[in-house]
């Protein structure tokens, strides 16, 4: 008769609440009371199979009554459950239980696939909307900086207009007063006309110009019509 500490595994098979068949491992470690060493000697044979048996019949009580994800969740539950279940029975026969552990759940192979493929369609689904929340926000912050610039954009155009405005009314007036004789239409000629070269310079002077001015006269169109024939003539 030893007085060590002994260690019993049994592995239980048995369905979930929600028909999972599962494999559990149960580690029971045990020991001989020496004040009944009488009793731990003549009472029973086989103690491990006595743990055994009993292991199976709390096990295979409390199981179907729970879901798998449930199994998981009550492990601690469900080794105390063991563990006062054998201290009750086996103390009557001399042996005292120390601890109970359940160290394995084993579901199916194609129930754990199925979990870990839910778990990362959970997952998925999460990243998919934060991406979205993200990509949302980007827009909207582009729209507003956009709806922004337009605005700064429109009021600095309309500040420019009023300056070419007040600039071209104080031109009229001051060439007035210096030109006697000469009407708002000559001043006004005159000013587009300027405008007119001021733009051909500027065109002119740009790198990599492609502008091609067109005569806009009544006759333009056939003139260019005419030249077009001509060149696709002499090819």
């Amino acid at each position: 008769m030893s007085f060590r500490v002994q260690q019993i595994d049994v592995r239980v098979e048995t369905k979930t609440l929600d028909n999972v068949f599962i494999t559990t491992v149960v580690s029971v470690q045990y020991q001989v009371l020496r004040e009944k060493v009488f009793e731990a000697f003549y009472s029973l044979a086989n103690p491990a199979q006595q743990i055994t048996a009993h292991i199976y019949d709390v096990m295979r009580a409390e199981l179907p009554t729970l879901e798998l994800d449930a199994v998981f969740e009550t492990k601690e539950e469900l080794a105390l459950a063991v563990k006062n279940c054998l201290s009750e029975t086996m103390s009557t026969y001399g042996y005292q239980i120390l601890q109970v552990l359940i160290t394995d759940l084993d579901p199916d192979q194609r129930v754990k696939n199925a979990m870990n493929e839910i778990n990362s369609s959970k997952r998925l689904k999460y990243a998919v909307a934060e991406r979205a929340e993200g990509d949302k926000i980007l827009k909207v912050k582009s729209a507003e900086a956009e709806a922004e610039a337009k605005y700064l954009s429109g009021v600095g155009v309309a500040k420019q207009r009023k300056a070419i405005v007040d600039g071209l009314r104080t031109s009229i007036v001051d060439f007035s007063d210096g030109v006697k004789g000469t009407t708002s239409k000559d001043i006004m000629d005159l000013l587009l006309l300027t405008q007119y070269f001021d733009c051909i310079r500027d065109v002119g002077t740009a790198p990599h110009c492609r502008t091609t001015f067109v005569p806009s006269s009544r006759s333009a169109g056939d003139d260019v019509r005419n030249a077009l024939l001509q060149v696709e003539a002499s090819k």
